[in-house]
């Protein structure tokens, strides 16, 4: 694996856990369109990293997609109002983690989350000096190796790596051509990486020592 020049972080499972945020969000979301349905953590647990049109899919089989589509974007409304009062959990290292790896490298978010998530989620961590840019899979519905690959185009990035938590995570990375680097505490995990870490402080101390 070549010396990388900048890294770019899969958000949920990564850098926090914003779960409980996220659960409120779809309750209050399924109240508000009168479904007979309460969501457990569980439910979104199972989901996490997912394309919209596959988690709506799989939570609404039975839906059509205008329905589904009009569903989600009430849930959405109310994790944007939610999300500066609620937040979620950073793991350990990963604020103190960013800043100092900000130094080194040009630091980015790639997530198959909404779109102005990220930017809710940096503003919360106070985080927006240290992230060189981002992009949601609710901005343009495109696959996450699309999206990585448009952010290393963007930013003539040389020796990107995608750092992540799932299987999902890495089979985009692999096809945006880019090493894997697996954080073992998140959502989920997968076999195939370049390197894996236990928490984000080793994470970072081996990055910076590079």
């Amino acid at each position: 694996m070549l010396k990388p020049d900048s890294l770019i972080f899969d958000l949920d499972g990564t850098l926090w856990d914003a779960l409980d945020t996220y659960l409120a969000s779809w309750n209050e979301g399924a109240k508000l369109e009168n479904l007979n349905r309460t969501f457990t953590r569980d439910d979104l647990h199972y989901v996490m990293g997912w394309e919209r049109s596959k988690v709506l899919d799989h939570l609404f089989p039975d839906m059509d997609k205008e329905r589904q589509e009009e569903i989600y974007r009430t849930i959405n409304e109310r994790r944007l109002k939610l999300m500066p009062q609620m937040g979620g959990v950073l793991y350990e290292g990963v604020r103190d983690g960013l800043i100092r790896l900000s130094e080194k490298y040009k630091l980015f978010i790639v997530s198959n989350c909404p779109a102005n998530l990220i930017v809710e989620f940096m503003k919360w961590a106070d985080l927006q000096e240290y992230i060189t840019d981002e992009m949601a899979h609710g901005v343009n519905s495109m696959p996450k190796h699309h999206n990585i690959k448009l952010l290393a185009d963007k930013h003539k990035l040389n020796s990107p790596i995608y750092i992540g938590d799932t299987e999902g995570d890495c089979l985009e990375t692999r096809k945006a051509g880019m090493p894997f680097i697996l954080l073992t505490y998140g959502f989920g995990t997968t076999d195939d990486f370049d390197l894996k870490f236990d928490d984000f402080n080793s994470f970072t101390d081996y990055f910076m020592n590079l």
